[in-house]
């Protein structure tokens, strides 16, 4: 029997590909958009405009104080009501860009404001505009800070794409529940669905790793 299910498996392994794909597309999206507001708010949360700090640590605080399920509930079947009406795919890369620009503003953030003081006042004392010391000197330092748990968190938003899948994302996970309606061995099933998400998420935390070993030994050779 255990064999029969096997074959079944290798039989329908192309609609794994294409659920594979397709947390690749929600994820990579959302990965994208999420770093480019992720760094606008970081860059806006170590600032000291303390109103525009208090309005996007509110934002942040109530994205990680509350569950990624309920956030895309909201995004799939609150917004309609207000006249927002949203498929599953897009519902799916605006509710998981949400939750990932929380997350990443405050490890921009954080690196930021590790840069050194001193290193502010001497930009700004070379005659460089805020532009040109966030470019040239306050960026590149933070960067050392940034980089390793940026990557991590990519991992994490990759793994939480599976949450999608109750909004009807043919993704992954989906996959594997209707997978295990058809072939009733469950273990089998997701043990292939936890294996393709390995796939996409382990160069990811290899370079992770990479990083945090390059940037200690920068920091130990400084």
């Amino acid at each position: 029997m255990m064999l029969f299910y096997f074959q079944r498996l290798i039989e329908i392994y192309p609609f794994f590909l294409k659920g594979l794909w397709m947390t690749v597309a929600v994820a990579g999206i959302s990965l994208v958009l999420a770093t480019i507001l992720g760094l606008l708010l970081g860059l806006v949360r170590a600032s000291e405009n303390k109103f525009l700090v208090a309005i996007v640590g509110v934002y942040v605080a109530v994205i990680r104080g509350t569950p990624f399920v309920v956030q895309i509930f909201i995004v799939f079947f609150i917004l309609p009501e207000w006249g927002i009406q949203l498929d599953a795919f897009p519902a799916a890369v605006i509710a998981l860009t949400i939750l990932g620009t929380a997350f990443i503003c405050e490890i921009v953030a954080g690196g930021i404001k590790a840069v050194p003081k001193g290193q502010w006042e001497a930009a700004s004392s070379s005659g460089l505009n805020l532009y040109q010391q966030l470019r040239y000197v306050v960026i590149p330092q933070s960067l050392q800070t940034i980089l390793p748990p940026l990557v991590g968190q990519y991992v994490l938003l990759i793994k939480d794409s599976s949450v999608v899948s109750v909004i009807g994302v043919v993704e992954l996970t989906r996959v594997g529940w209707v997978t295990v309606n058809r072939i009733p061995e469950g273990l089998m099933v997701f043990s292939l669905v936890g294996l393709l998400y390995f796939s996409i998420s382990y160069p990811l935390i290899r370079l992770s790793n990479r990083l945090e070993k390059k940037m200690a030994t920068q920091q130990v050779m400084l």
